[in-house]
């Protein structure tokens, strides 16, 4: 509850931080505009009289507070149609789309005050009874104006967005030495290893051939296990490979208590999956589903393609504890740690009691297309 309560404070917090930085962007941004205006009109000394003084004041108290609220209601636009996160083409349409429309609210806004309040100069007064052209010609420097605020947020953004893509490659390259680590540790502890070779002891004198091939199985799995911290994603046959591999020294131990099939897609073999994931997945079927049966029972592997997604999941003979997976605390938190660095909210993850006796762990990929 703790640890809960200070995650919240921490996005509580993040997210006045930002609303902070953004509220002072605009109140500099915009004052940094009026100060300037001012400084050229005293400078090119256009201010004579009092009364003109005063009609600028209030004219720029109107060009600015209209371009205030409406480069904030333009923020509310961008982040309503989720504008940062489509493609670069289609931000750059809705960009210039946004933009113009504003422009031309903000100048008939802006005009319709000066008319009210009869703060009109000599030019504007001129084009009364062109309203349209009025506000056209005021629609260009309000354009200019709101291109650039647009420039400097999506810049912002741009830049905030790539230093969290560099921080999350740290971070996921950390998780990816850290499930290495792990992974060894799983796999090279004495108690594997000693079930491995006792079972491959016995087979010597009895199946000479299988010896070998268990063997090899086995340094297949330790080879792989010192190989995640190189790669990012492996083909779905790879992993497969391994998958197989560490059943069949499994099924030494198991003999006819474990029963393994696969049903497996062949237009998914090409598909890439973060390594070592599918088999910490039987791993986890294994310890946490077979073993406990007295009787043993039934490993199910599945690869298929569904929607846009490319679906795989290990169904095992057993029971979640209270409805939940009962874990070493590793296997599936790293699982869920490696999908949302790799792949963000693209891709999914379920563990559930999908009959009285089998458990399914589903993993739903974002499809990759091949050539």
């Amino acid at each position: 509850m703790a640890g809960e309560t200070f995650n919240f404070e921490l996005i509580f917090m993040a997210a006045m931080s930002r609303n902070t930085r953004y509220w002072l962007s605009q109140l500099c941004g915009w004052g940094l505009f009026a100060l300037i205006n001012v400084f050229f009109a005293y400078s090119f000394d256009k201010l004579g009289s009092s009364q003109e003084r005063s009609d600028f004041y209030w004219r720029l108290v109107i060009f600015v507070t209209t371009g205030f609220i409406l480069s904030h209601l333009m923020r509310y636009i961008i982040i309503g149609f989720n504008l940062l996160q489509k493609r670069l083409e289609q931000q750059l349409i809705i960009f210039v789309l946004i933009t113009l429309v504003l422009a031309f609210s903000a100048s008939t806004l802006e005009n319709l005050l000066l008319m009210q309040f009869e703060l009109q100069n000599k030019t504007e007064r001129a084009f009364k009874n062109n309203f349209f052209l009025l506000v056209l010609s005021g629609a260009f420097s309000m354009f200019t104006l709101f291109f650039i605020w647009n420039l400097i947020y999506f810049m912002y953004h741009f830049i905030t967005k790539s230093q969290k893509q560099q921080l999350d490659t740290l971070k996921l390259e950390a998780l990816v030495k850290e499930l290495e680590l792990k992974t060894i540790k799983a796999h090279i502890n004495p108690h594997f290893i000693f079930n491995s070779l006792n079972g491959i002891r016995a087979l010597i004198d009895e199946d000479p051939n299988r010896a070998r091939n268990a063997i090899t199985e086995l340094s297949n799995i330790l080879r792989s296990s010192m190989q995640t911290d190189k790669l990012e994603s492996v083909s779905l046959e790879k992993e497969l490979n391994i998958v197989k591999d560490y059943l069949a020294l499994e099924n030494m131990r198991f003999e006819d208590r474990l029963r393994v099939e696969y049903e497996i897609d062949e237009d998914t073999l090409d598909q890439p999956v973060p390594p070592m994931m599918l088999q910490t997945l039987v791993e986890n079927a294994i310890k946490h589903g077979i073993s406990k049966q007295i009787t043993g029972g039934k490993i199910r592997i599945v690869s298929d393609f569904k929607d846009s997604y490319h679906e795989l999941a290990v169904q095992n003979t057993g029971k979640l504890v209270n409805g939940t997976a009962k874990g070493d605390g590793f296997g599936l938190p790293s699982t869920l740690n490696r999908l949302s660095l790799l792949y963000g909210e693209k891709a999914r993850f379920s563990i559930k009691q999908l009959t009285t006796e089998i458990v399914e762990a589903r993993v739903l990929l974002p499809v990759q297309m091949t050539i």
